[in-house]
């Protein structure tokens, strides 16, 4: 079955900031391991809209996942400073019990479009 959602958290538009700098620091070399881990730790990081499933994968060598059936989910919410939202990224929350989220991943592309597919997915 085909994901009707599968993002990794974005680099550049989740913390422009910070890749200028890193971009600044690349002449020390400072900057290419910085590039390096941040590239790494992005796309170790995916989250997949699959069916009834909301799958949260997570690692390079060893990988952790995450499956949570969306008739579960109780809430869902989405953060986005200033510069997230002319970006268009921002982060979201998955709560099925308690107060603490069981799913949280900053820097995804369009988290509006995975909260609407989730409340559409929960209504049908």
């Amino acid at each position: 079955m085909e994901p009707q959602y599968s993002e990794h958290p974005s680099m550049f538009r989740n913390n422009p900031l910070g890749f200028i700098l890193a971009i600044l620091l690349i002449p020390v070399a400072v900057g290419i391991l910085i590039l390096l881990w941040w590239y790494l730790q992005c796309m170790s990081t995916k989250l997949e809209f699959v069916g009834n499933d909301l799958v949260l994968e997570k690692g390079l060598l060893s990988k952790a996942r995450m499956e949570l059936d969306v008739r579960r989910i109780r809430s869902v919410n989405v953060y986005q400073s200033f510069f997230n939202r002319i970006f268009g990224v921002g982060k979201i929350s998955i709560y099925t019990a308690g107060d603490n989220p069981e799913i949280e991943v900053a820097g995804l592309p369009n988290p509006h479009e995975l909260r609407t597919l989730i409340k559409a997915q929960q209504q049908a």
